[in-house]
């Protein structure tokens, strides 16, 4: 499957979660539907997966962790906020850059309708 198949499938999965729970819950309820989802159909996913920075040909594990690696090509950043900010936005830029990673989906699950909560982001 080349990225695109993979990402439109990663938004059906989102789509199927937000339809069954609804939003209101914790970040992480719908971390864990979405990483079930997705492997349910055979899909490559890590979640919580380390995101060293490298400084100086030096590699920190400084903290930073992508809610979802998928396919090792896709970075998904899971929220349930009142609104994505800015802030949000730089760290899933951030989180592309130090992966190398070309795509981002930044989803808030805690809107009536999950199309609102979707930003598609490109490195």
């Amino acid at each position: 499957m080349n990225r695109e198949q993979v990402f439109s499938m990663v938004l059906d999965c989102a789509f199927k979660v937000h339809t069954e729970l609804g939003p209101g819950l914790l970040e992480s309820s719908y971390e864990e539907c979405l990483y079930y989802e997705l492997n349910k159909l055979g899909i490559q996913v890590e979640k919580q997966k380390p995101l060293p920075l490298i400084y100086e040909d030096v590699k920190l594990n400084i903290g930073y962790r992508v809610d979802l690696m998928v396919d090792n090509q896709i970075i998904v950043e899971i929220k349930s906020v009142d609104s994505l900010s800015n802030l949000h936005m730089a760290q899933i830029l951030t989180y592309l850059k130090l992966s190398d990673s070309k795509l981002g989906l930044l989803v808030n699950f805690n809107v009536q309708h999950l199309k609102n909560g979707i930003k598609r982001v490109i490195n």
